[in-house]
């Protein structure tokens, strides 16, 4: 099988703005993020979907979408909830989106794919999230 964007990521033949890394997940900042703190949770195991995760990859797959989440609450408080959306429709590549958000608008607010990425703010922010 090919390698993904994703594990091209992970072995770090593509810069990525690293938020976190355990032995079985990587997550980084979303290049086109619908809201601030937008991060992607990845597994380092290439399956299609999540779905099709081991039983051991989908646990710590799960208690990662868990720690992130709880980090993106502590970094920002002031938003209802922390959104999770795990879609698989553009990189076959199991991976959950978690971001910071107020109202289902900006949960299924799209990213604006025309602009290109402020590395400088999107560094800034994985500092902010890192742990």
């Amino acid at each position: 099988m090919e390698d993904s964007v994703f594990t091209k990521i992970i072995k770090g033949e593509i810069p990525s703005h690293k938020v976190y890394e355990d032995d079985h997940t990587f997550v980084f900042m979303d290049l086109h993020p619908v809201q601030p703190g937008h991060v992607l949770v990845v597994s380092k195991t290439q399956v299609p979907t999540f779905l099709d995760l081991s039983e051991t990859d989908a646990a710590a797959f799960w208690q990662t979408i868990r720690k992130v989440g709880a980090r993106l609450r502590e970094v920002f408080p002031e938003k209802k909830r922390i959104g999770v959306m795990i879609e698989g429709l553009d990189v076959a590549h199991a991976h959950a989106k978690l971001f910071p958000i107020d109202s289902g608008e900006e949960y299924r607010k799209e990213p604006d794919m025309t602009t290109e990425p402020d590395h400088q703010a999107l560094a800034a922010m994985a500092k902010r999230l890192a742990f």
